[in-house]
């Protein structure tokens, strides 16, 4: 088999793993945790769907690009609970390590360029990393108020917490930002976020 097939065939079979990276939050019916494919898949979706929130004009294929690959690297880095302030210190050369490891099994091209919009995501410098890193933090949110708050009251999770993990959320769209603020209200009036 030529190389080039052959390593494009190994990533794809290595990244299958994403579907056993389990988060913390839990799908909306509460049955489980979801895990980081269905995540990324969600994500991709709703690039699609709110795009018309973004605060700029931007490339949505890109933005879906950034939201597929972004958790890639928790394969080896594993998922880092947002709240989880000691397993941040260490984060990011956990997931340099990984994403030097998964996206070099690709050919050199497409190493560099999947390289490239992980880096892109991470720096949150462009419009469409801005519109991608808004979409991430929404994501949980919503599973979280439509599930009645499950992940939030195990881990004794405080709409402030909330509110800070979440305000960069409005350098990507306002909107989106003024709906988190209305779901972390509306989770706190039913009990599912504790005030504080």
């Amino acid at each position: 088999m030529e190389e080039r097939i052959q390593q494009q065939l190994d990533f794809i079979v290595e990244v299958d793993k994403l579907k056993s990276i389990f988060r913390r939050t839990y799908i909306i019916d509460g049955s489980r945790r979801e895990n980081d494919a269905e995540h990324s898949w969600h994500l991709a979706l709703m690039a699609i769907i709110l795009s018309e929130y973004a605060n700029h004009d931007m490339d949505v294929l890109r933005v879906m690009k950034m939201v597929v690959i972004h958790d890639l690297i928790e394969i080896d880095a594993g998922d880092t609970f947002a709240y989880d302030v000691k397993g941040h210190e260490d984060k990011l050369e956990r997931e340099i390590q990984a994403a030097e490891r998964l996206f070099n099994l690709l050919p050199e091209d497409q190493a560099a360029s999947i390289r490239a919009l992980w880096d892109e995501f991470e720096e949150r410098k462009t419009q469409e990393a801005k519109f991608a890193v808004a979409l991430d933090r929404l994501q949980p949110v919503l599973l979280n108020f439509f599930q009645g708050g499950k992940a939030w009251k195990e881990n004794g999770i405080t709409k402030s917490q909330v509110l800070n993990r979440n305000k960069q959320t409005v350098q990507g769209s306002k909107a989106i930002w003024e709906f988190i603020q209305y779901i972390i209200d509306k989770a706190v009036d039913k009990g599912y976020l504790k005030e504080d």
